[in-house]
């Protein structure tokens, strides 16, 4: 007996009946992480500066504490933790805000540029995360280091663009804010004899973690960054370190999808819907 190919309809029930299964559910490890790793970063300064711990593995843990602060306060971009008006929307916005600090970026802007990106990605002109396109892994690390140059066409200078296209240039002056105590705090570090602990706990660990976190959230789920459409613009890879070390987003493209589901139950829902997703014509075959 053959059967009938799925229509358009019966696609679209079957992938929402999947993406509502995973929705609503409170993330409580990506709260806890987030709070407890930026506990961790900050505990990092008296434990090197009094306890003695070792500068070199201060700076291998700050390497990894600052990797790891984005993805929870990207759950907080998209309201997963409590909605505005929801009870709990306090703990949602200190997550955002709080997780973010060793990375300088300021949360009211980084949810401005994430939401620009959900609304045009890949388009060469309005993501603000298509200054991350590259050809391959090492131009990938190597734009994402271009990027920070002060007459770069992405990092700083594509948020303030952004900021002005949308019509919130008052928003840039967190940015100014960050920035400014940033640099002054690692201007009295270093004034007063600590600028090695200055440079190794945060400085050099932020670039490491700013390229780390844009070559496996921007680049390589978007690659080659050329698709505009719902279904090809964002890809299934398969990371050389696993699903864990490039921070779950192998399977980012049910992300883009449904931006809802939390961060945590993206594998499970991608294993659902990956029938639903070849039928697409999404690229999934890495997986």
């Amino acid at each position: 007996m053959m059967h009938q190919p799925l229509t358009e309809a019966d696609l679209f029930k079957a992938e929402q009946d999947v993406a509502s299964r995973h929705m609503g559910h409170f993330p409580w490890f990506v709260v806890a992480w987030g709070l407890v790793n930026f506990a961790v970063w900050l505990s990092l300064w008296p434990l090197v500066i009094i306890a003695g711990l070792p500068l070199w593995a201060g700076f291998l843990i700050a390497c990894v504490s600052i990797s790891l602060s984005y993805l929870p306060s990207h759950e907080a971009i998209h309201n997963i933790i409590a909605r505005p008006g929801e009870k709990l929307h306090w703990l949602n916005e200190l997550v955002g805000h709080v997780s973010l600090l060793p990375l300088v970026l300021p949360y009211r802007i980084a949810r401005l540029v994430h939401i620009e990106h959900h609304k045009h990605c890949n388009d060469p002109d309005l993501d603000p995360d298509h200054t991350a396109a590259a050809s391959g892994p090492l131009h990938a690390i190597w734009r994402s280091i271009e990027n920070r140059q002060p007459r770069a066409r992405g990092g700083n200078n594509v948020m303030r663009r952004t900021m002005v296209r949308i019509g919130r240039p008052e928003v840039l002056l967190d940015g100014v804010l960050h920035q400014g105590a940033h640099y002054t705090i690692l201007f009295v570090l270093a004034w007063n004899g600590f600028a090695l602990e200055a440079a190794l706990i945060w400085w050099l660990p932020r670039h490491v973690a700013l390229t780390y976190i844009q070559y496996y959230l921007s680049w390589a789920p978007h690659h080659p960054a050329t698709d505009t459409t719902r279904y090809g613009n964002t890809r299934g890879f398969r990371a050389m370190f696993g699903n864990v070390a490039s921070m779950g987003m192998q399977f980012h493209l049910v992300h883009h999808l449904h931006p809802r589901i939390p961060l945590m139950r993206t594998p499970a829902a991608y294993r659902e819907m990956r029938p639903i997703l070849e039928a697409r014509g999404c690229d999934v075959s890495e997986l």
